[in-house]
């Protein structure tokens, strides 16, 4: 016999609430749509949907993907300093290196000076896999190009680092 699931009333209302074109469309964001923070992750969630998409049938998240290309740019770096690199902790480094070690892409090796810490490297496994997603993320860029306009897209570097910059700044402070 089958267990009846029920909705509770006010779920009820609101998704039918939400059926209503008119109330999918009337929303107002106030002060969010001039606020950058806001506008950027609107647009991160936008480029990394289509990311996902993109790299969903090899299994690599757009994480994995920097993590990927930091090791394969910069051989022999220790999983701190590309945990610092690229802004992640170190406890979910670690944690996305053991998955990408699993699967053969990388692999870790104690360093001359440091028996604790580990040198990464790419495997040959990981490098084939690596020119495959270079040529994805090129496509993939290449949609946001097509989108913007090539002298928007170029413009966008300059102020998104110089925000970027930023986080170092708040340490000085």
């Amino acid at each position: 016999m089958r267990a009846r699931t029920t909705k509770p009333a006010a779920r009820d209302a609101a998704e039918t609430r939400c059926a209503d074109p008119a109330e999918r469309t009337s929303i107002d964001f106030g002060p969010l749509d001039q606020r950058v923070g806001y506008v950027l992750r609107r647009a991160q969630l936008a480029v990394f949907q289509d990311f996902f998409s993109r790299f969903e049938a090899l299994d690599i998240r757009p994480a994995q993907y920097s993590i990927l290309t930091v090791i394969e740019r910069n051989a022999g770096l220790s999983q701190t300093r590309i945990a610092d690199a690229l802004g992640i902790k170190k406890t979910n480094l670690v944690a996305m290196i053991d998955a990408l070690e699993v699967r053969g892409l990388v692999r870790r090796a104690p360093t001359a000076h440091d028996r604790r810490a580990h040198a990464l490297s790419l495997t040959a496994e990981g490098r084939v896999l690596m020119r495959k997603l270079h040529r994805i993320s090129a496509d993939h860029e290449q949609r946001i190009v097509a989108r913007l306009g090539a002298d928007i897209y170029a413009g966008l570097f300059a102020p998104l680092r110089e925000i970027a910059a930023m986080m170092g700044d708040r340490d000085e402070s």
